[in-house]
């Protein structure tokens, strides 16, 4: 039976209560640090920040309805080597299942890491949020926004819309924001032995396990669902053809943004920056003449069905692709399409297992009957 406590909160303010919560953390002797979002200028973006003096944690957000980028790739730096220092990193289900992605492809590794996960209540991109925030107080506009999410409102990100993995995986430790009286105490559980050692050496209440959440949980998975399958199906009848396609990445600037946000794209090198692409004028000027006219930056669509084939197994749904683009393309509501076929095929939820091996890095006699039966 995992073990489940109760962050109290004082004074109305659930922000200050996860703060202390971390800091409880860091009195442990075996933190070294703590990676969380963090107000560090008074205004703009809370940015991932890796803390290790607790009297620093007063700028800490991670409630907040803010996801500039996608913590995996940091985390996986963090973990690349040994720094000889335990940390402890709150993050998104999203950032989580990234992560053990990025894991399992020898990126990062697990060991020295606490996986501290948060009920995920959604987000906005980079520019919702700064209209959002305004000129208010950043953690009065996080308090807000729970309380909008409360009431039904907040128009988070479409990647959030679509997001069916709203409670953490394979954390350690779980704070338990769905279905929680914001007000009154966060559940928090320990989900792994590790986790339950160092929350059972903070010595906070005891709590019952559920109070909600589970509903909370199960109501919001349902919405999600629906307006995932629904954006799958507008996003295929728009990307049907390779002419619909084009015309649906007509705006790429192939500016790789997205390549560079995307959390699971880890290659040292990237085709597209070698001499593979570096054209020659008299290359140009022959498709140029060839077809009358030439669209130009070439290969967009071509840089985008690489990225397809390279990550699509991975892809987490995080949404970073799109709000990285200079150009709004829907990014990721093409990814996700995609991916959701090719990790339907294999059955594989990116994230769900530390154990499970990506596809295509192992053999299964057992794969893809249907297709053997046919050409038996």
């Amino acid at each position: 039976m995992a073990t489940t406590a109760k962050i109290q909160i004082d004074g109305g303010n659930p922000i200050a209560a996860v703060q202390g919560f971390l800091r409880g953390l860091m009195e442990n002797e075996s933190i070294g640090g703590v990676l969380v979002p963090m107000h560090l200028f008074g205004k703009g973006i809370p940015m991932p920040t890796l803390v290790t003096d607790p009297e620093q944690l007063s700028g800490a957000d991670p409630l907040a309805p803010a996801f500039p980028m996608n913590s995996a790739k940091l985390l996986a730096r963090l973990t690349r080597g040994q720094s000889g220092e335990r940390i402890a990193a709150v993050l998104r289900p999203c950032e989580i299942r990234a992560f053990v992605e990025l894991v399992k492809l020898n990126q990062g590794s697990i060991d020295d890491i606490i996986l501290v996960g948060l009920d995920c209540m959604g987000a906005f991109d980079n520019t919702g949020y700064k209209a959002f925030l305004g000129d208010r107080d950043p953690f009065e506009a996080t308090m807000d926004f729970h309380r909008q999410v409360g009431n039904g409102g907040a128009d988070i990100a479409s990647a959030c819309r679509a997001c069916e993995h709203p409670a953490p995986e394979n954390a350690d430790i779980v704070l338990g924001l769905a279905g929680a009286d914001l007000s009154g105490h966060i559940p928090v559980t320990a989900s792994s032995p590790r986790g339950e050692s160092l929350l059972l050496s903070l010595g906070l209440p005891e709590a019952e396990a559920g109070g909600g959440r589970d509903e909370a949980l199960k109501a919001m998975i349902e919405v999600r669902t629906a307006n995932r399958d629904e954006m799958f199906e507008r996003t295929r009848a728009v990307t049907g053809t390779l002419t619909d396609l084009a015309e649906y990445l007509a705006s790429c600037v192939n500016c790789y943004n997205c390549r560079v946000a995307c959390p699971v794209c880890y290659c040292k090198e990237c085709v597209f920056n070698t001499d593979v692409f570096e054209h020659k004028p008299w290359q140009y000027m022959g498709w140029a003449k060839r077809k009358g006219s030439l669209k130009m930056p070439t290969d967009t669509v071509f840089y985008h069905l690489t990225r397809m084939a390279h990550m699509s197994m991975a892809c987490v749904g995080c949404g970073q692709c799109s709000n990285a683009c200079p150009n709004d393309i829907p990014v990721m509501e093409l990814f996700r399409t995609v991916a959701a076929r090719t990790q339907e095929s294999f059955d594989y939820v990116p994230g769900r297992s530390l154990d499970e091996a990506p596809p295509l890095s192992v053999f299964k006699e057992d794969e893809f009957q249907d297709a053997v039966s046919h050409m038996a």
